[in-house]
């Protein structure tokens, strides 16, 4: 099928050059346009999408070349851009930035490749001026299939960027166009001082930050000519994904502030599948939802909570007699933690032995490709599906029901695995391998006949 969808990448020099500050101050400009806009992110990231969510009021899409196959993933962009005025497509560290050191599979080059998307690179105009053009040049070298058609410098002055500008166009002969700059602006800048931090609903004054940079963008940034570079983008050729249907079953999706984590596009599956999706609170509920077949708990920061989640015994205890009584239950990264006997001393549900404790510094992150060690609930001894790791902290027992193994070669095992459990620190996406979203979904089947429900 083809569907026209306008569509732009922003991309990035390497990480910390401003792409996100760039792609939220054009997005909310767009938005204050009144251009119905979609927001979507390259690779794996959770925190960079909460904030497009901000910006949009939609959601914002995971567009991750190594978790999905090329049909999946131009399926995704056509999904979630159809209808749209413009979608705006947000890079992952530097543009050729893939796998390994270098590979460019999964990187923000790969996805506009693939999807054959009109790329914008934000340059770091900091300390430089000619120099900014041979940067550009660099990458319109490199790969002779990028789609590289314009640039955004950021952090650069008016004089500055009025003789690049001109020297670009004339030195790349309209290869690669100018398509304006962004001022200095320190006071709201939304790089690492708050992203990987914390999450949107945390920055401080975000509304009014958001709101500045698009202003900004309003005045310096070419927005009429990026969005005529989007309406350039050619027709998207995809093949829809058809998925099973079941009669209904009920998951509790943990959703707080300490859990937060989580692929919206993934939770569609199991939506698609029949079920419905009841949020509930650790922080706040006493229990969990009554009559559910099936709980979710997501990726996020409990080791920010973990004395108000170890208050609320409650809860605790209210998970922990479900999923001890057989409750089919996923649990990634932060549920996992959830689920031990405790995080830095605060005792938890205490379903699984070990406890959790601050490592210091990121501990086994990056995209890995899990491998079943024995039957369990998602699938069969031997299948796999792509996911990743990115934390701090460790626990002191991680699971040997899966293998998870890097590009490079290196494995560890992880994940307690049962007939009714998946818990450990990989974060995976159903679209990755939907077997396994038909493995859960058949346990919460299981689950709803034991107990004779109706819905």
């Amino acid at each position: 099928m083809n569907c026209e969808i306008p569509r732009i990448l922003i991309a990035g020099t390497g990480s910390g050059c401003g792409k996100t500050t760039v792609s939220c101050a054009v997005m909310k400009a767009l938005v204050d346009r009144g251009l119905k806009t979609a927001a979507f992110k390259c690779g794996p990231d959770y925190i960079d999408p909460m904030f497009h969510t901000r910006i949009t009021g939609t959601r914002s899409t995971n567009l991750d070349s190594f978790f999905f196959d090329d049909s999946t993933l131009t399926w995704l962009l056509a999904k979630n851009g159809a209808g749209m005025d413009v979608s705006v497509i947000e890079g992952v560290m530097g543009f050729y930035d893939g796998l390994g050191l270098v590979q460019s599979k999964g990187s923000s080059f790969d996805v506009a490749r693939l999807t054959r998307t009109p790329a914008v690179l934000v340059v770091d105009g900091r300390g430089a001026s000619l120099s900014i053009e041979a940067v550009i040049a660099g990458f319109l070298s490199l790969e002779p299939e990028n789609t590289i058609k314009g640039v955004i410098i950021n952090r650069c002055s008016s004089r500055v960027y009025e003789a690049i500008s001109e020297d670009m166009r004339n030195r790349f002969g309209g290869r690669v166009v100018p398509l304006g700059y962004m001022p200095p602006m320190p006071d709201v800048s939304l790089e690492s001082r708050h992203l990987g931090l914390v999450t949107a609903a945390e920055v401080e004054g975000l509304s009014e930050k958001l709101s500045l940079l698009a202003s900004q963008a309003e005045k310096t940034v070419d927005l009429d000519g990026l969005i005529s570079l989007a309406k350039e983008a050619p027709a998207l050729r995809y093949e829809p994904l058809g998925l099973p249907k079941h009669e209904k079953v009920r998951i509790a999706v943990a959703r707080d502030r300490a859990f937060c984590f989580y692929y919206e596009d993934s939770l569609d599956v199991l939506r698609d599948m029949g079920a419905e999706l009841v949020s509930f609170s650790p922080l706040e509920d006493a229990a969990l939802p009554s009559a559910i077949d099936g709980l979710y708990l997501g990726g996020g920061y409990p080791e920010l909570y973990a004395e108000r989640l170890s208050a609320n015994k409650a809860m605790l205890s209210s998970v922990r007699e479900a999923v001890k009584g057989g409750l089919p239950t996923i649990a990634e990264c932060g549920g996992f933690m959830y689920l031990t006997e405790e995080i830095e001393g605060f005792p938890m549900a205490g379903v699984l032995p070990g406890k959790c404790f601050d490592n210091k510094k990121l501990t086994r992150f990056g995209y890995v490709t899990l491998t079943a060690q024995q039957d369990n609930m998602l699938c069969r001894a031997g299948e796999t599906i792509r996911g990743h790791e990115f934390h701090r902290w460790e626990a002191e027992n991680t699971g040997s029901g899966f293998t998870a193994e890097k590009s490079g070669g290196k494995s560890w095992d992880c994940v307690f695995t049962g007939d009714t459990l998946y818990a450990g620190f990989p974060h995976f996406h159903f679209l990755s391998n939907t077997g396994f979203a038909e493995g859960f979904y058949g346990a919460c089947l299981t689950e709803k006949k034991r107990h004779d429900r109706e819905y």
